[in-house]
């Protein structure tokens, strides 16, 4: 099994993250040893939602310092997250109130949802915890990071794709096309994690995970470098 406890660390030092990379795991079963997330259920919304938080970008923040499984009820307040997530179909999605919020307000519009990504098999359980403490190789590395540590990832991954709303799409991306994907959010998911404005997301493929870093340690290697040059020039400025 890789080393995640060591690229996990790599991640942290190079990008400077404030929150720990995330694993997220899609199985059938829960892996061996992983209690699932019991955190009660609230009362349901009038339209009958409920899960055991406002949405599954919410399982990002709660995995900081604890691995847990989930199912699909405990993402089923958020039809979004579970339609990127693959526990319902399109057309169980948009009969939901939700959804219909959504569209109401023109956040999003009904011709925008199938090009939405999506887990492409419905899931057992999806797996959230410090990647440095991942009991099995993860579908995802999920990161949090600021504008500088996106600038390092960018320059890294030529042709990075840098997506918008639904922020849990990203995902999706990563899991089932391969490709690293970054985030500058959504107003869905700030409101409800709670997320800083400073932060955007990335997700990148687990089996890409070793090849990402290297790339990341290798840029910021370079930008280092530069930032040396460019302070150096820069005090002719300021009269020092």
């Amino acid at each position: 099994m890789t080393d995640w406890a060591k690229i996990a660390e790599r991640l942290t030092a190079t990008l400077h993250l404030d929150a720990p990379p995330i694993a997220i795991t899609f199985t059938d079963e829960p892996p061996a040893g992983v209690a699932p997330f019991s955190d009660p259920f609230p009362d349901p919304a009038s339209d009958g939602r409920s899960g055991r938080v406002a949405a599954g970008c919410v399982f990002w923040m709660k995995s900081v310092d604890q691995t847990f499984s989930t199912v699909a009820e405990d993402h089923a307040n958020c039809s979004v997250g579970s339609l990127t997530h693959g526990f319902i179909d399109l057309e169980t999605a948009a009969g939901r109130g939700d959804i219909a919020a959504l569209v109401e307000s023109g956040w999003v519009t009904p011709s925008m949802f199938p090009t939405i990504p999506v887990v492409s098999q419905p899931p057992g359980v999806v797996t959230y915890g410090p990647l440095a403490d991942t009991p099995v190789d993860p579908d995802v590395v999920l990161l949090r990071l600021n504008a500088a540590a996106l600038m390092t990832v960018s320059d890294a991954i030529p042709g990075l794709r840098i997506e918008g709303k639904p922020q849990c799409h990203i995902v999706a991306v990563a899991k089932e096309q391969q490709q690293v994907a970054a985030s500058v959010g959504c107003a869905l998911s700030r409101a409800r994690t709670g997320m800083r404005a400073t932060e955007m997301t990335c997700a990148i493929p687990g089996r890409l995970a070793e090849e990402v870093v290297a790339k990341i340690d290798a840029t910021r290697r370079v930008d280092s470098v530069v930032a040396q040059y460019a302070a150096q020039d820069a005090r002719r400025f300021s009269g020092a």
